[in-house]
């Protein structure tokens, strides 16, 4: 059903020059990467009277696998479920590098129709909330300095959590001193030659263990210093039995199998990692000293001090990283900066580790919403102060909702997730005949809790400056694909503590909040 809230220009219109007057639409996406082109698509195809203008920063779509350019850029997720559910990844690559994701992303778009809803150039600045016209009046920056302004009924955030502008370099001393040429991954010089060159990256993380075996063929040596190990895991670069399910079932049918025997795998492993740690560690540091070659040692590089899937699991397709540690181009060491020198690095222990080039692996920098400034009715919106209602919408925030996929398995499951469940509010809208949402705890007093829940240095930097989840209710963030389902795929739209109401109508106060008809608790949209 498509109220007269929806009436309009079909998806992608923008009516005329994107650099001058103001563009309306129903719903505006923000980034181009898997999390817009996912809600562009359920959009179009769920709500085709639905007016949709998705912006994009960059020139291209793809988010992370067009941005980055380093040495053997890859998934750390297993395709058959980083794959969107509605277009199957048909490579027989169970991991695969970033220009192979980048080209299935583009083949996404043009083959779902989505390449004229998407404008690029178009850097959000701004987004404003006026609750008398039920309107966003959102600003972009463009690739000529102008500013192109924007008003929609609804706003889709899915710019995922990285600062593209910023990436994270410690203060390691005496840095100014190196004659060398110092590289960080973000940011990756087309014309960067290492042939031939001493190597030392520095990191331990999943663009550490991807760099050391893509580039060891090239260097003179390649060294990988972490300051402590992570835990990694070796997966077949080809899923063999996917192979004979396709043989066997077909390839749409042998998808849907694939897709939930990996879910089942990575959700298994997931929780032995919590419910047992010490199996688990076991376990993973077992399957890396039996692919190790003899001269390294497990228990100095790989025997990390936390626990499992504190931090994100590092994914070593075809133990590739072991078997580049057996031959004479590679090595690993294990301890800390004391300085750089003129000619590389000097390591606490004394060692000295010689470089013509030093890649800073060490971490990204996390920004909410793209850095844009959001205001409700002339106030300026904290993201840090507000809670995630079912862990995509803000709380105290009007007809906005967003996507942050899950850490500890594939990011796309839990944005297709949430463009679902966004497309459901907005037909049990059209069915009720409702202007706006807004989601308002009953008690803005509960406990907070973190909306990513590692203990990685790149998230515990700055995840303070994003919305929290709580501890009750609707407010509790779920890392469980299993539980997601339920909430967002299969349960009801409205909810107690999710308000909606029509242009112009003044919100509850929090004191007041009343709860809704049983027949509305229950409801489901159509």
């Amino acid at each position: 059903m498509t109220s007269s809230l929806f009436r309009g220009r079909k998806s992608g219109a923008s009516g005329g020059s994107a650099d001058s007057g103001s563009h309306h639409v129903d719903v505006l996406v923000i980034g181009a990467g898997i999390s817009g082109i996912s809600a562009a698509h359920h959009l179009h195809c769920t709500r085709p009277g639905t007016s949709i203008t998705v912006l994009e920063a960059r020139d291209e779509v793809g988010g992370t696998w067009t941005f980055f350019k380093y040495p053997g850029l890859r998934s750390d997720s297993d395709m058959a479920t980083y794959g969107f559910g509605f277009k199957q990844w048909t490579s027989p690559l169970t991991i695969a590098q970033g220009p192979y994701i980048a080209e299935y992303l583009r083949k996404t778009v043009e083959d779902c129709g989505l390449r004229d809803t998407i404008q690029f150039g178009r850097t959000v600045t701004s987004a404003a909330f006026d609750s008398t016209t039920g309107r966003w009046t959102v600003r972009a920056s463009t690739r000529n300095g102008r500013t192109a302004t924007y008003t929609a009924k609804f706003l889709y955030i899915s710019t995922g959590y990285y600062d593209y502008k910023s990436a994270y370099t410690p203060d390691f001393p005496g840095i100014e001193d190196f004659k060398g040429t110092v590289v960080h991954p973000q940011f990756w010089p087309e014309d960067l030659v290492y042939t031939d060159k001493e190597v030392v990256v520095i990191g331990s993380g999943a663009t550490a263990i991807t760099l050391l075996p893509a580039m060891a063929p090239l260097t003179k040596h390649i060294t990988m210093l972490q300051r402590s190990p992570s835990y990694i895991l070796n997966l077949p670069s080809i899923d063999i039995s996917a192979h004979y399910l396709n043989k066997v079932l077909g390839q749409d049918r042998a998808a849907r199998v694939i897709r939930r025997k990996n879910i089942a795998f990575t959700r298994a492993l997931y929780k032995v990692s919590k419910r047992a740690p010490r199996l688990a560690r076991k376990l993973l540091t077992a399957q890396v000293r039996a692919q190790l070659p003899a001269h390294v040692d497990a228990a100095t590089h790989f025997a990390p001090k936390y626990n499992p899937w504190e931090q994100r699991l590092c994914i070593a397709p075809g133990g590739d990283l072991f078997d580049t540690l057996g031959s004479d181009r590679a090595s690993i060491v294990t301890d800390h900066i004391e300085r750089f020198t003129a000619t590389g690095i000097r390591l606490r222990s004394g060692q000295q580790l010689d470089a013509d080039i030093v890649v800073t692996a060490t971490g990204l920098n996390m920004l909410a919403f793209g850095g844009m400034k959001i205001s409700v009715d002339g106030e300026e919106v904290n993201v840090a102060d507000r809670y995630a209602f079912k862990a995509m919408m803000l709380s105290g925030v009007p007809n906005l909702a967003f996507a942050v996929g899950y850490s500890n398995i594939s990011w796309t499951l839990k944005v297709e997730l949430a463009a679902q469940h966004f497309c459901r509010v907005l037909d049990f809208m059209d069915a009720y005949g409702h202007d706006t949402f807004v989601p308002i705890p009953d008690n803005p007093g509960m406990e907070r809790r973190p909306i990513l829940d590692l203990k990685a240095g790149y998230v515990q930097r700055r995840i303070g400056t994003f919305p929290h989840a709580g501890d009750e209710g609707p407010w509790t963030l779920e890392h469980a694909y299993e539980l997601d389902l339920e909430r967002l795929g299969n349960g009801p739209v409205a909810d107690p503590e999710l308000h909606f109401g029509t242009v112009g109508a003044q919100l509850p106060p929090r004191s007041t909040t009343r709860r809704r008809p049983a027949a509305l608790e229950t409801a489901k949209a159509k």
